[in-house]
């Protein structure tokens, strides 16, 4: 429901669309998405340069729905700096994700959007990008996924942070 959450009617639906996908698809941290620049992500090999905590650099896969809202996106993207070039104002080119007014995002306009969305999917909980990081890492290891390959996407150095990420069960974790 949350990633259906924007609507054409909105004006940057499609931007929205890409920063929830790819929040849920890669588990990445809101700092490392909004610092994303366009070439940091490969479209051919639908993996995503990140450089977490400590400026440690790992890639990440990225899911096809995730790398479609981004491809949607980019028309918009283009359009939007096309415009403020022509106008004469500044715009940060190489950022994935942009505002209005050019700039990146911020970590707090992200989860403003998040958390609209939550409400206007009908979400009773307080939805946030880091629920997002941890609803990817608890369904990768729903699905059989190891704890150290979970570890790595989430760019953790200990196990046990990990762990903490994880909605699950200690008996199913056992079992995982």
């Amino acid at each position: 429901a949350l990633l259906e959450a924007p609507s054409d009617k909105d004006t940057y639906a499609l931007r929205d669309r890409a920063i929830l996908e790819l929040l849920y698809s890669t588990g990445i941290r809101v700092s490392e998405l909004v610092t994303r620049n366009i070439g940091d992500l490969d479209f051919i090999e639908e993996v995503l340069t990140v450089r977490g905590k400590g400026n440690k650099e790992r890639l990440v896969p990225v899911g096809r729905p995730a790398i479609e809202a981004v491809r949607c996106w980019l028309p918009q993207r283009l359009q939007l700096i096309e415009q403020r070039a022509k106008r004469g104002r500044s715009v940060e080119k190489e950022a994935l994700f942009l505002n209005g007014r050019g700039s990146r995002l911020t970590t707090r306009s992200v989860e403003r959007l998040v958390k609209a969305y939550g409400e206007r999917a009908g979400i009773t909980q307080i939805v946030t990008p880091h629920a997002l990081r941890h609803s990817f890492a608890t369904h990768l290891l729903e699905m059989g996924a190891d704890l150290r390959t979970v570890q790595e996407l989430l760019g953790h150095a200990s196990l046990s942070t990990t762990q903490r990420y994880t909605h699950l069960t200690l008996d199913h974790l056992a079992d995982v």
